[in-house]
């Protein structure tokens, strides 16, 4: 039986109506709500790399964030999701790179609209 692990990646990118100030601080907020692991901060770049939680059958997934200010009122967000599978795994991990990136955005919307 092969059990072979490969990434399964997921991204997406949205603009949001807000200021890259807000933005970028409301970051860390919206993981420590998804009680995810801040890996790596790059302050100058806008950049932090988190690791979300293992779930009981799957893998933790690695997610780069990256913003940049679009102009004074908007923000672009960058969102890599790269989740390790195996063969085994693979069949019940499907989607949850997507699911994480797509959570990440609801807690970050969350705390931009209080």
């Amino acid at each position: 039986m092969n059990t072979m692990a490969y990434l399964r990646k997921e991204k997406e990118t949205v603009e949001i109506d807000f200021p890259l100030n807000r933005v970028w601080t409301s970051i860390p907020k919206a993981i420590k709500d998804l009680n995810w692991t801040i890996e790596e901060t790059d302050e100058a770049n806008h950049y932090v790399k988190v690791k979300t939680q293992a779930g009981f059958v799957s893998w933790s997934s690695i997610l780069t964030i990256k913003s940049f200010q679009v102009d004074k009122k908007t923000t672009r967000v960058s969102v890599d999701a790269e989740t390790p599978v195996t063969t085994i795994s693979s069949v019940l991990d499907f989607g949850r790179a997507r699911r994480r990136v797509d959570l990440f955005f609801a807690a970050l919307a969350k705390i931009l609209n209080k």
